[in-house]
């Protein structure tokens, strides 16, 4: 069964090596898990960096964990503009230390994440795909949106992401509209279960 772990550096290679699946196909840079530069703002923000090498360490790993788990907190360092964030990292509760994706819930909605990135993002690593991870990762976060108010949440994908789009029907998506490219559904947290 597809569930959601707190990031955690035992996870260090399984995320290491989906990153580098996503780099193969020129998916680098994903739901906030493939930045590991941010730079320092006029917020007062004054950044954070995690380089490969320091990645492969475990105390490096850790503390990289540690900046996404800690993103959930309202007075965590983050650039102007980021609202609260807690993060996910999908497992199978049968093989918990094998990452297959990621999902976020931000707390709440700016005007960019209104218009293009909605309440909640994921993805899936390219060798978990097709097999419903995705489906049952996004099912997985309503109760954690609706813990924090959110209900509907707005949900979004490329316009051309038919996959992505079933994943957000399937899990009771209502399709509001497509702007600049980007499929804008509103999900139901509270639903019953859809099987």
């Amino acid at each position: 069964m597809i569930v959601l772990a707190r990031p955690d550096a035992r996870m260090r290679e399984s995320y290491l090596a989906a990153h580098d699946e996503f780099v193969a196909i020129g998916e680098g840079h994903r739901d906030g898990d493939g930045v590991w530069v941010e730079e320092p703002d006029d917020s007062g923000f004054a950044g954070v960096a995690f380089t490969r090498a320091e990645l492969e360490t475990p105390a490096g790993f850790e503390r990289f964990a540690a900046r996404r788990r800690d993103q959930a907190r309202e007075d965590a360092p983050r650039p102007g503009g980021h609202v609260p964030c807690t993060f996910f990292w999908v497992v199978d509760d049968g093989d918990p230390d094998t990452y297959l994706g990621s999902i976020s819930v931000r707390h709440r909605l700016t005007p960019f994440l209104l218009e293009l990135g909605g309440h909640v993002g994921y993805s899936v690593r390219p060798s978990a795909r097709r097999r419903g991870v995705a489906t049952a990762a996004l099912r997985a976060s309503f109760p954690v949106c609706t813990a924090l108010g959110i209900d509907p949440a707005l949900v979004t994908c490329d316009e051309d992401n038919l996959g992505s789009a079933r994943v957000i029907e399937t899990n009771g998506g209502v399709l509001e509209d497509v702007r600049r490219g980007k499929r804008r559904y509103w999900v139901a947290t509270t639903a019953p279960d859809l099987g």
